[in-house]
């Protein structure tokens, strides 16, 4: 079985070296969808929406893989040369101040107007209500993986390790996103 795993890894990693952003965009819808899969079990789903499964995957393939390929590219730009402790902590907090903010509302726009079909009125109200908590909880939370991802991993392998937490983080996101259906009278 090690074999097996150790055969795929390889192979992973050549697909990552010799195409970077299929590979990370790939590799982020089917842990999108993975992640969808899990919320939906996790929220009580009696039968699987795989509409809402393939709009998450698509998420991941046409949006988070390629952004966190782009982002990171930059990243690197800007801190081209640069390391140590100040160096991560810097790359941390940018990331918190740009991309995280962007990536959270845009997450929920994508889910209420996309994937749940509301009209946006109610997206907006959604976003007025609940995206200030939402990004309180991603400022506690991905600091921390964010850290991690600068300080140990390799630069090829950090949209799979983000990819990797965020289908965590999506089954959060997922749950808190679900629009409460109104009972008709």
């Amino acid at each position: 079985m090690s074999d097996i795993v150790s055969e795929a890894w390889k192979k992973y990693l050549l697909q990552l070296q010799v195409h970077p952003l299929r590979t990370k965009a790939i590799t982020a819808g089917v842990l999108a969808g993975c992640s969808d899969f899990t919320a939906q079990r996790v929220s009580g789903v009696k039968k699987l929406h795989f509409r809402r499964l393939f709009l998450i995957m698509l998420y991941g393939l046409l949006y988070s893989g390629p952004f966190g390929h782009f982002f990171h590219k930059l990243m690197d730009r800007i801190f081209e040369g640069k390391k140590g402790n100040t160096t991560v902590a810097m790359k941390v907090i940018v990331e918190q101040l740009s991309a995280s903010p962007w990536n959270t509302i845009l997450f929920m726009t994508y889910y209420g107007l996309i994937v749940e079909g509301r009209p946006w009125p109610l997206v907006k109200n959604k976003l007025q209500r609940d995206y200030p908590s939402i990004q309180l909880t991603a400022w506690r939370f991905w600091p921390i993986v964010n850290w991690v991802n600068y300080q140990y991993m390799p630069p090829q392998l950090r949209v799979l390790f983000d990819s990797f937490i965020a289908a965590c983080w999506g089954i959060f996101l997922n749950l808190k996103a679900k629009s409460v259906v109104p009972k008709k009278d």
